[in-house]
Parts: structure tokens; sequence; C-alpha cells
């Protein structure tokens, strides 16, 4: 059931704190990945929710906004934001794979974006990279339908500028463009924008003459903008290479270039969407997947090594497993976690950095699992043959992680908090709590959920200070191969001081005979954002917000199938599926109005019974049919327009055409 909420109006000021590094904020607005740049996934400013109110009872879904693709990236948060002609507003951004950016009421005082920009146009042939269109097979399929903005953004407070990078083609050539956008109207910034190309010596595959280009068709953008330096840093992941690339924040010019595997193959940089790390000295820190490593030897390709690098990109230190070589021959990368930066430590290390891949046998036999590393920022350790040269080595996952930890400082222990997988990439693993003491994990988990996350999941925490702190994640119920997933996802929130048994799920409130707070269907490797008294979940069709629910009576709108994926069908029959429209709430809903929009609408035709008023726990069908009429993916919405919150509501619709 969607119901009214309690409206809180903190009022900020505006500053820098959710850029620096761990342990170093007081919340003023989620302004880049996982909170900020030590990436530890902390709100430690929030004062409305507490595990004693976040339950069943007083929370839930309140509300949720339509978007025209799959929200990948985190959601960015900004209080007080003058926005021209509609007052201050606290926002929430959006970004989608449809290339689209949204600037919505985070509070829901406005049902309509603030403001949308778009960077396609599909009457003069500009669209998203399509899983097919880059003439690579499965470049991006992992992210099927579209590529457009995959990655979190950055967001500059100071000078209100929001930091991205979209992906587009246009008859048969392929863009990647840095935009700066002004947060108050989305209009473009400093030049902007600005095609990104590059090129490094080097004799490794794709390379001609000696010379390895950027390419823009197959390089896959996944890891979250990092702003730090004055720069702007962003990673790439990719069939050929990885690359890391500096950009000045006032300029947009390029300032520096890395790639990781000049020489051979492989070394992408996508850390399961989490961004590039910093601290507070502006050194940068990038986990590279599999590839050739030969840096011991004097060579310059860094497969499975974490890299510290000075603010123009120059290597500084780096550490590799020593089973590096076994790694890079059974795809068991150190990159696919990200690096997590600790807040100082007391003990003999201070400074410590967390880093996790994948594991499992063959490489990983006693035990049969993926070691969480625990390094000495000031000395990363090299490679050593026989021995890590880590601070400690902790059992993590059996299947390792596809997903980057947590930390937080509570009322009598530090903590931090891994989600991975099993050894079978299907199972899934539970989330794991490890207690901190000196800069040491503990040796074991000090606690383990009850449910586990069949992809693992990215947690956040949301505290007041070191009291009052709840671990939230999202899980994504369909396998890591699918795409795109086609169930809801689940918001699940835990006690951070014991994450043993949730204290709120999503798929656990039940009202009029349905699941009260479903919502849209869940992508990978999602993360939750945290501000104010709300928790925003971004989906494949819709952006969610839960928070403390209010007692009004209102209609609600639960859709048996937020998602539908056709089978692939040859070109020109159709199939068609039924799915149901229930008012979940508490009065009655009216739909003025159901149509179908999106990328190929034409392709799917929709009639319905529902024309008439339901009362509340009531029904009516839609029926869809899919006629492919090109070949390879299409994609529209079904757009229901009703009274209850969140109108317009949304299904989204994946099909795919062949001979």
């Amino acid at each position: 059931m969607i119901r009214t909420f309690a409206k809180f109006g903190l009022l900020f000021t505006l500053a820098i704190a959710g850029l620096a590094p761990a342990g170093a904020q007081t919340f003023t607005g989620v302004f880049t990945q996982h909170n900020d740049i030590g990436r530890t996934g902390q709100n430690l400013g929030e004062t409305i929710l507490t595990p004693q109110n976040v339950n069943p009872t007083t929370f839930g879904k309140v509300f949720s906004y339509s978007v025209d693709g799959q929200i990948y990236a985190q959601p960015l948060y900004v209080p007080n934001v003058s926005i021209p002609g509609q007052g201050a507003h606290n926002v929430v951004y959006v970004v989608t794979q449809n290339d689209s950016v949204y600037a919505f009421d985070a509070s829901y005082l406005s049902p309509k974006a603030l403001w949308q920009v778009s960077f396609v146009n599909p009457t003069t042939g500009i669209t998203p990279i399509t899983c097919t269109s880059s003439h690579t097979p499965n470049a991006y399929c992992s992210v099927y339908p579209f590529a457009g903005i995959l990655s979190t953004p950055v967001i500059d407070p100071i000078s209100s500028t929001m930091y991205l990078v979209a992906r587009t083609e246009q008859k048969g050539q392929f863009f990647q463009t840095l935009h700066a956008l002004d947060i108050t109207t989305g209009a473009e910034k400093f030049g902007g924008p600005v095609n990104i190309t590059a090129s490094v010596p080097g004799t490794g595959q794709n390379s001609k003459n000696g010379v390895i280009t950027f390419p823009t068709n197959v390089a896959i953008q996944r890891a979250g903008l990092l702003l730090a330096n004055g720069e702007v840093y962003i990673a790439w992941a990719g069939v050929y290479h990885g690359w890391i690339m500096a950009y000045n924040a006032a300029t947009l010019q390029q300032t520096a270039v890395f790639n990781t595997t000049p020489n051979s193959i492989g070394g992408g940089v996508w850390a399961s969407g989490n961004a590039l790390a910093a601290d507070a000295s502006g050194n940068i820190y990038a986990a590279v997947a599999d590839g050739m490593f030969d840096i011991n030897t004097g060579g310059i390709d860094y497969g499975d090594t974490l890299v510290q690098f000075n603010a123009s990109l120059g290597v500084v230190d780096t550490f590799t497993p020593l089973d590096q070589n076994c790694r890079a021959h059974n795809d068991m990368d150190l990159g696919s976690g990200g690096p997590m930066l600790l807040p100082t430590q007391p003990g003999n290390v201070p400074n410590e950095l967390l880093i996790s891949g994948k594991g499992g046998p063959p490489c990983d036999l006693d035990p049969a699992a993926s070691p969480i590393y625990v390094l000495n920022v000031n000395n990363l350790g090299g490679y050593n043959a026989t021995q890590d040269q880590d601070v400690e080595e902790v059992t993590g996952a059996q299947g390792g992680y596809w997903s980057s930890p947590a930390y937080w400082q509570g009322p009598s222990s530090a903590y931090v908090y891994y989600a991975g997988t099993t050894a079978d990439a299907g199972r899934g693993d539970f989330l794991k709590m490890y207690s901190v003491t000196d800069g040491l994990l503990s040796a074991a988990p000090v606690a383990t959920s009850s449910n586990n996350y069949p992809v693992g999941a990215t947690p956040s925490i949301s505290a007041n200070g070191t009291t009052n702190g709840v671990l939230w994640a999202i899980e994504r119920p369909s396998a890591l191969g699918i795409a795109p997933g086609t169930a809801p996802a689940i918001l699940y929130a835990y006690n951070a001081t014991n994450v043993t048994t949730p204290i709120y799920s999503s798929a656990s409130a039940v009202s009029e005979g349905v699941l009260r707070d479903r919502g849209g269907c869940g992508n990978k490797m999602a993360v939750p954002t945290i501000a104010n008294g709300l928790v925003y979940v971004g989906t494949e069709n819709e952006l969610d917000v839960f928070g403390l629910l209010g007692s009004t009576a209102a209609p609600g709108v639960y859709l048996g199938n937020p998602c539908v994926a056709f089978a692939t069908a040859v070109l020109g029959t159709p199939a068609s599926q039924v799915f149901a429209v229930t008012n979940s709430g508490s009065a009655t809903l009216t739909i003025s109005n159901i149509s179908v929009t999106g990328t190929n609408p034409a392709d799917f035709v929709e009639i319905n019974n529902c024309t008439a008023s339901l009362a509340p726990g009531k029904k009516c069908s839609i029926k869809v049919t899919f006629t492919p009429s090109i070949l390879g993916p299409e994609s529209a919405f079904v757009l229901i327009t009703d009274n209850a919150v969140g109108s317009p509501h949304n299904i989204f619709l994946v099909g795919s055409g062949e001979n």
C-alpha cells in the first residue's frame, strides 16, 4: 500500500563533506557513490530513521517516480537546491540507461521531475548503445538492452555541478561523452560536453603501429566517477583493456590517461559499480581485474592489482595477490569488488584499505573462499610470490564479491559489512558483519544474516553518529546472467549492531492480500541512498522511495508484473502476456489512462479492462502483445495514470526479434 508519509524539512548548509575522506564527514547530502570518497557507505547525520521505527508497521514504500530506463547508478541527494521558477527543493538525482538525467523533489512535494535532460534523439538517429550494436558479441548484454548512463555521477556542491559519462550511438558511430550539468537546471557547463578520446603507447590487444586507442564502442564505464584534486577521474573496463582518465573539473580538459595493460589484454576497472577511492592526501585507488601482470619484472601490465596513484595518475604503490597467475587464468579477478578506505584506526597501522574480489577453487583451496585483504595504505605490499605482504587476510565469501563493503563505528565497536556470493554464483551468500579492533578484522563474522543475497549486495549505513545505526541492502532476486531481471528488488534493513535478523523487508509487509511495499525490478549492483528520513532505491523502471508511513487513507498500485520479458521471437510473430493491477491501498483507485511509450512503442500493443474505479483489494488486467519488427532488443513502458501517489506508474517491457 502506498500511503502518505511524514514530511520532514531539515535545512542543510551545502558543503563538501560528502566528498571528504572516510570518517571525516557529517551529513550534508549524498554527492558521490557510497557517500564519501573513502567509499564507506555512511550517512552519519540521519536523525529520523532508527532501529526502533524502521519496521513493517511504521515504515514502508511511500512513493515512486517513473523513469524512461533502467537505473544502475546510485541516486544522489542535494538539499536546499534553488530551482529557477520553482523555489528551493531537496533534490534526488537519478540517471538512466536511456541517457536521461532526472532531478526529482526528494519528498514528493512536486509529483513531476523538476527538470529532465536527455542526450538521445531517436528522430535524428542518436540512441543509447544497444546490446548488439557494438558488433562485439555480448559487449553490452550484461546491461541489456541498452547502455546509456551506467555509472554513478559525482556532484560538486560548491559549484553546483554534476559530472557524468553518457554513451550514445549515431548512425554506426559510438560516443562516450563527459557532461558537466548545472544541478539547478540541467544546463551544460564549462564548455561541455566533451567527447572522450585517448591513446597510449602499447603493443597489446587492438594496438596499431605501437599505439592503443580508446575504443568508444566497447569500453564499459561502470565504476562510479571520483571528484578529487580538482579533477574528475573516470574508469573503464572492456574487452581489450582497462582505462583511467582525469579531466580538469573546471575546464573539462583531459589531464592524464592510464592504461592498465598496454602490452597485453584485460585489466578492466569496473568494481561492480563502486567508484575509485581517494585518501586525504589526494592519492587515488583502483582495483584492476584479470589481465597480464608483469610489473614485478619491470613490465607495465597491472592485472589483478590494487594500484595507488598520485593526482596525475602516476603509480605510487601496488598490491598484487600471490595467486595472481591463477586468478588471471580462471576469471577470479581482484577487481570485481571495489576498495574501501577505513577511517583512521588505533593500533600499529592507522591508515588501511580493504579489498576483495572473486574467489573459490582452484585458486582458493584452504579455505575455499575469497580472502578479504587488509592493506597498509602507507605500504601496500607489492607482490611476493610466497607470502602476501598485507596487514591481515580474513576468509570471506566462498565465491567472492561482485560488491563492496560498508563501515560503521557503533557505540561499542567498529564494524565492516560484506555480502558476497557462492562459488557456483547461483545460491548466493549471507550478509556478514566483522568487528574491527585496532585496525584488525575479526577472524570470523560476529553476526550473519538469516537471509542470503543471490548475487551479493553493497550495503549502506544510516546513523546518528555512533548511535541508531541501520544497515540497508538491496537484493536482486534474479541471477547475474539474467538480463534484464524480472523480479522486484527487495530492500532490507538491519540493526547495524546485529545483522542476524532483518528489522524490515519490502517483501514482508502485506496489505489487501498483496505485498504492500513491492517496487520496481531489481538491477544488479544497486546501492541504496539514505537521506533525511527517506531511502531511495533505483530499479529497472522507477525510483522507489521508502520512509515513515502516515495514517491518511489513500489508494495504492500493486503490479503483478512490474517488468515483463518476452521470449525472443521470429520477426512478425506475436506473443502476449497478461498481468494484473491491484488497488493495494485503503481508498478508491481511479485509473484515467493507460498507454504504451518508450523506445519501441509500436511493437507493444496493450488492451485492458481498467476503465472502472477499483475499490481496495480489487484488480483489473492489462494484456500486452509484442510483435517484433526489427532484429535485436526492443523495449517500451506501459504507463498507468491514476490518482495514487507516484502516478504515472509503469511496467517495463522488453522483447527481441530474430530471423
